[in-house]
């Protein structure tokens, strides 16, 4: 699965206002509610619901937070750039500023994995991640994810 089959330019957010982890992870499932038809509540509990196994902060500054809801018709997923970076109990210790948020349906799993590796094939790269960084428009961090995407191979 290729990251632009996941995001459109109207998913991808610059600067966005959040105080911590909570109030991040229920911004992004409001959206990814309101991109779904789920409700809400259900994406944001399942979220929190993943959170609480581990942080899902990869380090570097980056978290992909996400989720397999039931009811889902295919995985989608909004990218956010925060304004400010906040605790996210990542891996590194370091504060996150990047985040790729990712619902997917429940079954077959082999969906919601393909999803989380596009996503991760694209984020792990330091260079795309100092370009989206550097970006100061919407379109220009969504054009950054889709040549990253472009070029990384699938398989």
């Amino acid at each position: 699965m290729q990251f632009s089959r996941l995001i459109a330019p109207v998913d991808v957010l610059v600067g966005l206002k959040v105080a911590d982890k909570p109030q991040l992870i229920r911004e992004v499932a409001r959206r990814l509610a309101d991109r779904s038809g789920l409700p809400v509540a259900v994406v944001d509990s399942l979220l929190n619901a993943r959170e609480e196994l581990g942080s899902t902060g990869v380090g570097r500054g980056v978290a992909l937070p996400h989720a397999r809801v039931p009811g889902a018709k295919q995985p989608c997923a909004i990218f956010a750039r925060l304004a400010k970076p906040v605790d996210f109990l990542a891996v590194d210790g370091r504060p996150v500023d990047l985040v790729c948020a990712i619902i997917a349906p429940d079954q077959p799993r082999t969906e919601a994995l393909s999803a989380l590796a596009a996503v991760s094939r694209v984020l792990r790269d330091p260079v795309v991640v100092d370009a989206i960084r550097k970006a100061t428009t919407q379109e220009s961090i969504y054009d950054q994810l889709m040549v990253a995407d472009a070029a990384v191979p699938t398989s």
